[in-house]
């Protein structure tokens, strides 16, 4: 599905991707740990075209993306629900989701969907944005999201700020999507959360991959969680 080929990124002179390489097959989870400011979100907007990485490539369905204007990445099926979740606050629940509808060739996501995957946004459609709280703005974040129909889905951070019980409901939400053969990229500080709900993980350190594997054996690794991750 995803393919990040030695990439190297860098905001002006500051060189802050070394070399970073991952990949994601169709269908599976993937999570990027890592402390603050080691980069994870910056690969995520050279993923996006945001920040273009400036060596490396990064092929999407086996076509190259490392160039692409940031609009025709999204075009092609790669979906980012951001940190801070930047839903619109003045606008309702629903048009926030319906502003989100892009249409493929495939079977597309609909109100009648999203809102059988989140049944309290329906109960809350005809409130606004602003008027919801974290937990319900993160799952309007991702309902909006789906309504572009990704192939990919990028995860910044969704448990981040939520109370332990909205972040179980967050985790709910990623293994229902996995049964939809969605792709998801999970960046996230709260390693218990990320690990328990993907296949294989990915830290980085310093804008560098030191660790590559399968989450669960980092999940029973204890001492190299502590070294890499401090917890």
């Amino acid at each position: 599905m995803l393919r990040v080929e030695g990439i190297n990124t860098f905001y002006g002179e500051a060189h802050i991707l070394h070399n970073v390489s991952l990949k994601i097959e169709k269908g599976e989870t993937v999570c990027l740990l890592g402390r603050n400011g080691a980069g994870k979100t910056t690969l995520l907007r050279s993923i996006l075209g945001l920040t273009p990485a400036k060596q490396g490539r990064i092929v999407f369905k086996e076509e190259e993306i490392t160039k692409l204007m940031t609009h025709m990445i999204a075009r092609k099926g790669i979906g980012w629900v951001p940190d801070g979740r930047r839903i619109f606050p003045t606008l309702s629940v629903q048009r926030n989701i319906e502003i989100a509808r892009r249409s493929t060739t495939h079977k597309e996501w609909d109100l009648k969907e999203v809102y059988e995957h989140f049944p309290v946004l329906e109960q809350l459609k005809n409130l606004n944005g602003e008027n919801l709280s974290g937990g319900q703005q993160q799952m309007l974040a991702i309902a909006r999201t789906l309504m572009g129909n990704p192939d990919l889905l990028l995860l910044d951070e969704p448990s981040e700020g939520l109370a332990p019980k909205i972040v179980k409901e967050v985790m709910n939400i990623i293994l229902d999507l996995k049964k939809k053969a969605i792709s998801i990229l999970l960046v996230e500080q709260n390693s218990v959360m990320a690990l328990a709900v993907s296949e294989r993980s990915y830290i980085l350190d310093d804008g560098r991959v030191v660790y590559e594997g399968m989450a669960r054996e980092l999940d029973e690794n204890k001492p190299l969680k502590k070294d890499l991750l401090g917890v």
